[in-house]
């Protein structure tokens, strides 16, 4: 069953969706690649495919994803959705009231499943419901009743991600931006850029400010950041689509495809042409 509100004057586009016997979504089909999803598993564990690769979705869990993942659900009726476009809610331009871009979306970390409490399941159950009922409210404000219920539950689960991810010292505000705006910049450039002094550059810090920043909190490395979203991408294109080595290689921003087949294997152990083979 989809919940749907869109505005044909702005494109905007918001579902919900629950209790749906098939639930995809594919990175490469243009009409779906700007939705941000927000999954929630309220049932039992069950498994999420993302971008080839089967992860465990643990029970009262929330999993947020990108419109460039590809994804599945191994009981996709047990999941509730949330989806938006940018049209709808634009997360990096209101990110000073939710500060989640470059961190539950777009963040350094694979992904986030962000386990939920007993008051935090009660919370998001209640927002749930009254989702339902907005939705049944069809009037001129339904439009702005629905984002700030949206911006609520994406607030809650920021929040609640900050706790359980942040590891190290605790991360001041001041630091934590820095990051996130890394990891925008990142998801933003990562097919041009490849160095850490061309982020460094973009960001106005030094590189040294930013390998000992991420240092200090036990984040990974950003030139380990810029090459895992990299071969991410590498990896998807290998797996969801029929483009070339060489037309992956310059649609990477590599020179040459050597230079990226060195690149796929230094990060992988495997040739991109053994991987596509083993992933048949």
């Amino acid at each position: 069953m989809q919940h749907n509100y869109s505005q044909l004057n702005t494109n905007a586009i918001f579902r919900l969706i629950r209790d749906e016997d098939v639930f995809t979504h594919s990175g490469f089909d243009e009409k779906k690649n700007a939705l941000l999803t927000i999954a929630w598993n309220p049932t039992d564990d069950q498994i999420i495919t993302i971008d080839g690769k089967k992860y465990n979705f643990p029970k009262n869990s929330i999993l947020p994803l990108t419109g460039s993942n590809t994804y599945s659900f191994e009981k996709p009726s047990e999941v509730t959705a949330w989806q938006f476009n940018r049209e709808f809610y634009c997360i990096i331009d209101h990110d000073k009231e939710i500060s989640c871009a470059g961190f539950i979306f777009y963040g350094s970390t694979e992904h986030l499943f962000i386990q939920l409490d007993e008051v935090y399941q009660n919370k998001i159950d209640l927002l749930f419901k009254i989702f339902i009922d907005e939705f049944n409210e069809e009037d001129t404000i339904q439009g702005e009743m629905l984002r700030m219920l949206l911006k609520r539950l994406i607030i809650l689960i920021t929040r609640l991600g900050k706790q359980q991810y942040n590891s190290g010292p605790e991360m001041e505000t001041q630091d934590l931006d820095i990051v996130r705006q890394f990891n925008l910049a990142v998801e933003s450039h990562y097919k041009k850029l490849h160095q850490v002094q061309d982020y460094a550059a973009l960001l106005n810090k030094s590189p040294k400010t930013l390998s000992n920043l991420f240092s200090k909190h036990n984040q990974k490395t950003p030139l380990q950041i810029i090459r895992e979203r990299i071969t991410l991408e590498a990896k998807r294109l290998m797996l969801y689509t029929d483009s070339t080595f060489k037309e992956i290689a310059y649609g990477l921003g590599f020179d040459d495809p050597t230079g990226f087949s060195r690149f796929f294997k230094n990060q992988t152990g495997y040739s991109p042409s053994a991987f596509r083979k083993s992933n048949a």
